[in-house]
């Protein structure tokens, strides 16, 4: 006789599940005890938050597959809450399975017991509870295709642990199906055909790229797109990567210009969020092309003039074939006009980038840094903190064969290591790097020991201010420099933490010295972190997104 954690366990593994995350907890254990016949890896971490946050990072990195958390009861479930409302925020699809006190104790107060269903409601697509053994794995197939179709985002099925741990005969039990639920559709051709007369009619269009091309495997399209027409092609958000930064139609420092030019903009699963500030960084007389997934963001804060719902690759793909039918566009000239733009721009950063200044420019650590992934195809790397993500971005170009990772439009900070050890796991053969703040790395750097404990050789490179600086400037400039509050912090030596988990350390405080600690860092084979002491920025508003 088997037990209700090895039917859940089966179900997970019909859905192509390969690992899970989770932190020990006694309401989930019988899970743990399936996953050992099926085969499915247990990574177990030092906070909730980064089980949910590494689910999270495996969505993206397995297409058509869900990131599975596993969280005990009461404070394992919320301490989790934080990782599942970025997945809400990211669109990726996870599932949480959450533990509960017995179903016999209902409503009586047993340990952790409370209302997790309804807590999780509003940051998923799908939230239950499972009082039935024999259905548990009828409830997985629900929360995993949920989880998957249309726009992807996160499902949390509860079950309490004595359903969970029940007695069993899983032989008898027939799973579900599991299916392909991804959005393949394409929008109406009378739409396509409308889309591709602007665009044709377009003498300064412009291709603003985000999360939903990522969730479509859009990318290919994309390529496909901007080489047949030439149109500059922006990304914010998952996009990073999707189009190869080194691509002739590849842009990222002319955004504000080719907006302000635009007679036509594409956003391509692009939101009108405070990214775009909320439509308004788009004249009024541009006509808008909208694709995504979601029906609901076409005409969100500002209205457009051909929406294209579905699969974005797909519709790019028809987008393509309708411009290409009707004879064809050429914007090579427009596309050499933000180039130059673009190289202006680069100019202008040179005596930054090469600062031989102590404490270190952080552009000068931000150069460091793109020099070094350049020298890797296929590095992955993960930004996480406000200022020294947001620098770095003017300067490293994602690898051809690499992926860009970050928590995207919930902004949480932590998802570092978390996001990277799943990185890691998912492609054993590939480095792994973590662009920090220190600010960012206080909230999982901890994650560092489950790094150690499973041997995966992650590297994080910390520029070190000392201080929040995404808030400290702002916070100067309006109040003044001498009413700083809550935006300090020490500068720590967290080379010597993650040393002393097991790791390797760095500490730098030399512009000279940043390479080789990297270098070296990558060469110990164990996870490490090359600590730089950068100055502190203060009494600017650079960087502020707080609109």
């Amino acid at each position: 006789m088997s037990h209700g954690g090895r039917l859940a366990a089966k179900a997970l593994r019909a859905a192509g599940v390969e690992c899970v995350f989770t932190l020990s907890g006694g309401h989930v254990m019988g899970i743990y005890d399936g996953c050992l016949d099926e085969g499915i890896r247990v990574v177990d971490v030092r906070h909730e938050q980064a089980a949910t946050h590494a689910a999270d990072a495996w969505a993206r990195l397995n297409p058509g597959r869900v990131g599975v958390a596993i969280l005990t009861a009461g404070p394992g479930v919320t301490d989790g809450v934080t990782g599942v409302a970025n997945a809400w925020r990211a669109n990726s699809p996870i599932l949480v399975i959450g533990g509960q006190g017995p179903f016999n104790n209902l409503r009586r107060g047993s340990l952790q017991e409370m209302d997790h269903v309804s807590l999780m409601k509003p940051i998923t697509k799908w939230a239950d509870a499972c009082y039935e053994t024999g259905r548990i794995g009828e409830y997985i197939e629900l929360a995993v295709r949920t989880a998957l179709s249309g726009v992807p985002g996160p499902s949390s099925l509860e079950i309490p642990m004595d359903v969970l741990h029940a007695p069993i005969d899983t032989d008898s039990i027939t799973l579900p199906t599991f299916r392909d639920y991804r959005v393949a559709t394409t929008a109406p051709q009378a739409l396509v055909d409308e889309a591709a007369a602007i665009v044709g009619a377009a003498t300064r269009p412009m291709v603003m790229a985000g999360t939903a091309l990522k969730w479509s495997e859009g990318g290919p399209a994309l390529r496909r797109f901007a080489e047949a027409t030439e149109i500059p092609v922006f990304t914010n958000g998952m996009a990073r990567g999707q189009l190869a930064m080194n691509h002739p139609q590849f842009f990222n420092r002319s955004r504000k210009d080719a907006l302000a030019r635009a007679d036509v903009v594409i956003l391509a699963g692009t939101p009108l969020d405070f990214r775009m500030k909320y439509g308004g960084s788009i004249p009024a007389d541009t006509k808008v092309v909208q694709l995504d997934l979601d029906e609901t963001l076409i005409g969100q804060n500002r209205s457009a003039d051909v929406g294209l719902v579905g699969n974005l690759g797909a519709n790019l793909d028809a987008l393509l074939a309708a411009i290409e039918r009707d004879g064809g566009v050429d914007h090579a000239d427009h596309a050499a006009e933000l180039r130059t733009v673009e190289d202006e721009a680069e100019q202008a950063l040179q005596a930054q980038l090469h600062s031989d200044d102590v404490p270190i420019d952080p552009m000068r650590l931000c150069k460091e840094i793109a020099d070094f992934v350049a020298t890797d195809d296929e590095m992955i790397v993960i930004g996480d903190g406000g200022d020294i993500v947001a620098q770095a971005s003017k300067v490293l170009k994602v690898p051809e064969r690499g992926t860009w990772m970050d928590p995207g439009p919930l902004g949480t900070l932590g998802v570092g290591m978390p996001f990277a050890i799943s990185a890691q796991l998912t492609h054993p053969d590939q480095r792994v790097l973590i662009v920090y703040g220190d600010g960012s790395f206080g909230l999982n750097g901890f994650e560092f020991d489950t790094a150690v404990r499973f041997g995966l050789p992650i590297v994080g490179i910390i520029g070190n201010d000392a201080a929040w600086g995404q808030m400290m400037r702002p916070q100067a400039m309006i109040y003044g420099a001498d009413r700083l509050v809550a935006t300090e912090l020490s500068a720590t030596r967290y080379d010597l933490v993650v040393e002393a988990l097991g790791g390797h350390g760095e500490h730098v405080t030399e512009p000279a010295e940043i390479r080789p600690a990297i270098e070296r860092a990558f060469a110990a084979g164990v996870p490490a972190v090359v600590n730089v002491e950068i100055r502190k920025d203060i009494g600017s508003m650079k960087g502020s997104t707080y609109v």
